[in-house]
C-alpha cells in the first residue's frame, strides 16, 4: 500500500433533509435562490435535480458525486476542502487503488479481530518515520466510512502527530486523562466523517511508558470500548521504548507496520517476538510504500 495518502474529503453531518437538493444547500454549493432556478428547470424538463443544477452551471459532477456519497453515508472530501493533511487519501481519494487496499485491510481486521468480539487494536511500527501514524489515520477513516463508530487514540506520547493530521488545536488529551487532569470530553468528533472521533496525545509527559502501564489506562480502555465499535491506538515507534509493549499487553491485539525498503526484516521479527511475549496477538502486518 502506498501511504502517500492524499487529502480527505470532508463529510457533512447528517441532516434532516438528505435529498440531493437539501445536501447541496447544506454544503453551500447552491443558494436558496439558485435552488428555485434548478427546481423550475427540473419541472420543465422532467430531469433529476442534480442534472438540472449541472446544466445551469451551479455545480460540478464532483459536487454531485460527493453529495451522493453523503446520501449513502460514505463521507469524503474534495481536494483542498477541510483543514486536514493532504496525506489522508481515504478522505480525499476514496476511490483510488490505495484506498481499495485500505478497505481490504479493514475487511481482514473485521474478520480476524473484530468478529471475535475485540474492539481495540494497537498500530505500531519499528522506527519513527515508517508511516505508522498516517496509516493509522487513514485506517480510522475507512472504518468510519463503514458506519462503525470509530475512535483514533494518539497514544504516541513521545512524538504525536494525529493533531497535525486532523488539524486539531493544541489541547489536553490522553496523557492528561491518565494523569487525572482531564475527562473524556477532550475527545474531538471529526464532523467531516460523522462516525470518527480522535483523542489527541495531550501534554507530552516525562513518563509515557509508566502512564500507559497504569491501571487508569485499562479503565479508560474499557470505557472507550463501551462507547465505540472500533478503537485504534497509534503507538510510538517500537525502537523508542516499551510504550508499544505496554499498550499491546492491555489491548491484546497489534497490527505491525513496516516501510518497504526501509524496515529491516530482523527488526520486524524481533518486535513480533516481544509482542507475543507480552501476551498480545499480532493480528497482521502491513507493508507501506512511499
Amino acid at each position: 500500500m502506498n501511504p502517500a495518502l492524499q487529502p480527505l474529503v470532508s463529510a457533512a453531518p447528517r441532516t434532516a433533509d438528505s435529498s440531493i437538493g437539501g445536501l447541496l444547500l447544506a454544503s453551500g454549493k447552491i443558494t436558496p435562490e439558485s435552488a428555485e432556478r434548478v427546481l423550475r428547470m427540473q419541472k420543465e424538463l422532467g430531469i433529476r435535480f442534480g442534472e438540472a443544477a449541472q446544466r445551469l452551471g451551479l455545480v460540478t459532477e464532483a459536487d454531485i458525486q460527493q453529495v451522493l456519497a453523503r446520501q449513502f453515508d460514505y463521507p469524503y472530501l474534495q481536494q483542498g476542502e477541510g483543514k486536514y493533511s493532504d496525506k489522508l487519501i481515504a478522505a480525499y481519494q476514496p476511490f483510488s487503488p490505495q484506498v481499495e487496499t485500505l478497505r481490504a485491510i479493514r475487511s481482514q481486521l473485521m474478520l480476524r479481530w473484530m468478529a471475535l468480539g475485540r474492539k481495540s487494536l494497537v498500530v505500531v511500527g519499528v522506527n519513527g518515520g515508517d508511516g505508522t501514524s498516517l496509516f493509522a489515520a487513514n485506517l480510522a477513516v475507512v472504518f468510519s466510512q463503514l458506519g462503525e463508530q470509530t475512535l483514533l487514540v494518539d497514544a504516541n506520547l513521545r512524538n504525536p502527530s494525529q493533531h497535525e493530521i486532523f488539524g486539531l488545536a493544541g489541547r489536553q488529551g490522553l496523557s492528561d486523562i491518565l494523569a487525572g487532569r482531564a475527562e473524556r470530553d477532550v475527545i474531538t468528533r471529526i464532523e467531516s466523517f460523522v462516525d470518527l472521533s480522535v483523542l489527541g496525545a495531550g501534554t507530552l509527559p516525562p513518563n509515557p511508558q509508566e502512564l500507559l502501564s497504569r491501571p487508569a489506562f485499562s479503565s479508560l480502555r474499557t470505557e472507550l470500548e463501551s462507547s465505540y465499535d472500533v478503537v485504534l491506538y497509534d503507538s510510538a515507534a517500537f525502537s523508542l521504548g516499551s510504550d508499544a509493549l505496554a499498550l499491546a499487553a492491555r489491548t491484546g491485539g497489534v497490527l505491525l507496520v513496516a516501510r518497504k525498503n526501509h524496515t529491516p526484516v530482523g527488526d520486524i521479527n524481533a518486535m513480533t517476538e516481544q509482542m507475543l511475549h507480552s501476551g498480545a496477538q499480532v493480528v497482521g502486518s502491513v507493508l507501506v510504500d512511499f
